[in-house]
């Protein structure tokens, strides 16, 4: 019997790609009947609505007060049925219609509780964002060089029975998924890196965006792993390592010229967002708490 599975986007503003990827999830061989589709949006002002509804999404509000990530998903998964919890970003699309059945086979052993798939650039991707979906979502293995708790939820799924037993904390500003993730590890759970599912991840963020990006995943990293613990000088090594890696690359591929100083200004904000946020040992405001949560 094939289970039902409960597909959760969180979107703001998401008309440019939201389209794309409702298509791709209409065109999965996973049987429709056992499929349903949920949008948590947070306010979008452009088309992203009227998309949702012509694929006949359910869709619930968030306010934008009560917005965190975490706080979304748990607004979604409430009011989903199905046995599996599939996350995927509004910006993200399913490059083929076995995405979903092979994002939620690994189910089939019990200690699973999570599952993650790859992700891939689009042409308008940054070259150095290319280089990093390379490396934590290869075309091939285990993912077993990362975290045994890494995930993603750009493209991921969580028994519902995994979620529900501790949900996602709504506080962090960022990493929800790796933090719930490590709890569910910590139980003796298991995360199973599937690369056959498969999704195009599109990122148009501005270098403010890039760099805040990083900076609030790397404040809520320290509730994950403590232990770690970013100097300026690790920055730095890491930024010169990263620049001339991505460099490297680009230089076999004739793109060196084109794409250095888009290179360095990604790396820069990369490190210098994760160093900043490694280094937030405060109590955000209000108003901090809307910058570093709400996706503008």
């Amino acid at each position: 019997m094939t289970p039902n599975c409960s597909i959760v986007i969180r979107t703001l503003n998401e008309a440019r790609y939201l389209g794309a990827a409702l298509e791709a999830v209409a065109a999965q061989d996973y049987p429709a009947p056992c499929r349903e589709v949920v949008v948590v949006d947070s306010g979008s002002t452009d088309a992203t609505l009227q998309i949702a509804q012509k694929y006949g999404c359910r869709i619930v509000h968030i306010r934008r007060e009560d917005f965190s990530f975490g706080r979304s998903l748990n607004v979604g998964c409430d009011a989903t049925q199905g046995d599996f919890l599939v996350f995927i970003s509004g910006h993200c699309v399913p490059t083929d219609s076995s995405w979903l059945w092979n994002l939620l086979l690994p189910f089939r052993y019990e200690q699973v509780a999570i599952t993650y798939g790859r992700q891939q650039g689009g042409p308008e991707t940054k070259f150095s964002e290319h280089c990093l979906f390379e490396k934590y979502f290869p075309a091939a293995g285990d993912g077993g060089h990362q975290a045994p708790f890494f995930c993603n939820n750009a493209n991921s799924a969580f028994r519902r029975t995994a979620w529900a037993g501790l949900r996602f904390d709504e506080t962090l500003t960022g990493l929800e998924d790796m933090h719930l993730a490590r709890r569910l590890w910590d139980g003796g759970a298991r995360v199973a890196y599937v690369p056959g599912a498969s999704v195009y991840h599109y990122h148009h963020e501005t270098w403010r965006q890039v760099r805040r990006r990083y900076e609030r995943e790397a404040l809520a990293l320290q509730k994950i792993m403590p232990e770690i613990a970013v100097h300026w000088h690790d920055a730095f090594r890491y930024f010169l390592a990263g620049v001339l890696g991505d460099a490297s690359r680009a230089l076999a591929q004739k793109r060196l010229m084109s794409c250095f100083a888009e290179i360095v200004a990604f790396r820069y904000c990369q490190y210098e967002g994760a160093w900043r946020g490694n280094h937030q040992q405060r109590q955000l405001s209000r108003r901090e708490k809307e910058k570093y949560f709400y996706p503008n």
